[in-house]
C-alpha cells in the first residue's frame, strides 16, 4: 500500500541528482575550512541571501541557536512570538545553552508581531531588567499556517529594532516558500535582517542541513558557537553537495506544493465534520480542525494511518498537513478520499 506522508516536509527524500552529487563531492576538512564543496555552498547561500558570509550547520534548530548565541550574551533578552518555532519547539535552547531570556509577545494570525507590541517589549535601561538585544521573526510561519511575511513588514521591524540599537534575526526555515508565494527574490526578504537561517531539508528536499548567513564578523562568531555546540563537521561536502543541488533545482517547484496545499484545503472545506479556512492557506502548510464529537483528532490520525495517509495532530482537535516534493495532485485526491471515508464512517 502506498503511503502518503503529509506530517511534514522534512520527510522528503533526496533526488537522484542529489544522491549522485553526494557520491561525486570533492571533500576536505571543514573545521579547517578546507572542504571545497561546503565552501561553494556557503558562498552560494550568502549570495542568495544578500549577505557577506554563510556557514553550514546540522539543522534549523542549531542554526537559530547559533544565531542567538552569536548576537547575545548571558542575561540578555530576545523578543519573539509566542507561537514561534524557536520558543515552542527548540528545547528551550536559547535559555538552556545561552542564558538568554525569551520575552514572548503575541503572534498575529498572519505570523506578524505588531510593531507596537515589539516597541512595548523593549526594556528600559534599568538594573532590574535584562537587556533587550534581539528581535526574532519567522518566515514562513509554521504555527500561523505557513503565512509569508512581506518584505515591507520585515523592513519595518528592522527599522524599529535598529532605531533602538537592537538586532534582527530571521528564522527562515521556509523562506524560499515565502519568496515563491510572494513572487519576490528571496533577498528582498532578508536584506534588512542581521542574520538569517534557512533549511535545506524541508521543501528543498536535501537530506540534512541548514545555512546561517550574515556579516563576516557575525559568521566568525557563529563558527565559534557552532564548535562549542559540537557542530563542527569534517568532510561535510557530502551534506553540502545535495544542498547545492537543492538551491539550483528545487526552489521554483515549491509553487507546486503551494498549489497542492490549496487543493487539499479546498477539498477539506467540502467535508462535513472538518473545519478549515482555505483562504488562509498561502504556502504548503494546512491546518484544520475536527468538529463535533463524531471522531476525535487522535482517532482520525490513527484511522488515516491504516489507510496509508499520515498527518500530524497538533492539538486536541487540531491537525496539520504539509505538502512537499514527492506528493502530487493524485496524492492529494487520495488523501481527500480517505478523509471523507473516515469522517463519514
Amino acid at each position: 500500500m502506498r503511503t502518503i506522508d503529509l506530517r511534514s516536509d522534512t520527510v522528503t527524500l533526496p533526488t537522484a541528482a542529489m544522491r549522485q552529487a553526494m557520491c561525486n563531492a570533492e571533500l576536505g576538512d571543514d573545521v579547517f575550512e578546507e572542504d571545497p564543496t561546503t565552501i561553494r555552498l556557503e558562498k552560494m547561500a550568502a549570495e542568495r541571501m544578500g549577505k557577506e558570509a554563510a556557514m553550514l550547520v546540522a539543522s534549523g534548530t542549531m542554526g537559530n541557536l547559533v544565531c542567538v548565541l552569536s548576537h547575545c550574551r548571558r542575561g540578555d533578552e530576545v523578543i519573539l512570538g509566542d507561537r514561534s518555532h524557536t520558543f515552542l519547539y527548540e528545547a528551550g535552547g536559547i535559555a538552556a545553552m545561552g542564558g538568554v531570556h525569551p520575552h514572548t509577545i503575541a503572534n498575529q494570525p498572519d505570523g506578524t508581531l505588531r510593531l507596537e507590541d515589539i516597541a512595548g517589549a523593549i526594556r528600559a535601561d534599568n538594573v532590574h531588567f535584562p537587556r533587550t538585544r534581539l528581535v526574532c521573526l519567522e518566515n514562513t510561519h509554521n504555527r500561523c499556517g505557513g503565512a509569508a511575511l512581506s518584505p515591507r513588514y520585515i523592513e519595518q521591524v528592522a527599522a524599529l529594532a535598529h532605531d533602538h540599537g537592537l538586532l534582527l534575526h530571521l528564522d527562515g526555515a521556509r523562506v524560499f516558500n515565502a519568496a515563491v508565494a510572494l513572487d519576490v527574490n528571496v533577498e528582498e526578504l532578508t536584506r534588512h535582517v542581521d542574520s538569517v537561517s534557512f533549511c535545506l531539508s524541508k521543501g528543498l528536499s536535501a537530506p540534512v542541513g541548514s545555512l546561517v548567513c550574515g556579516s563576516k564578523e557575525f559568521i566568525y562568531e557563529a563558527r565559534r558557537n557552532r564548535k562549542a555546540l559540537g557542530g563542527g563537521m569534517r568532510q561535510c561536502g557530502i551534506i553540502a553537495a545535495p544542498g547545492i543541488e537543492a538551491l539550483e533545482q528545487m526552489i521554483e517547484r515549491l509553487a507546486e506544493d503551494h498549489d497542492n496545499a490549496r487543493r487539499l484545503a479546498e477539498g477539506i472545506a467540502e467535508i462535513s465534520g472538518l473545519l478549515i479556512e482555505p483562504e488562509r492557506v498561502q504556502t504548503n502548510i494546512v491546518y484544520f480542525d475536527v468538529a463535533g464529537q463524531t471522531i476525535s483528532a487522535e482517532q482520525l490520525v490513527a484511522t488515516l494511518a491504516h489507510k496509508g495517509v499520515k498527518i500530524l495532530q497538533v492539538g486536541p482537535a487540531r491537525l496539520r498537513a504539509v505538502t512537499h516534493y514527492g506528493i502530487g495532485a493524485e496524492g492529494i485526491d487520495l488523501t481527500l478520499a480517505a478523509l471523507e471515508q473516515v469522517t463519514y464512517r
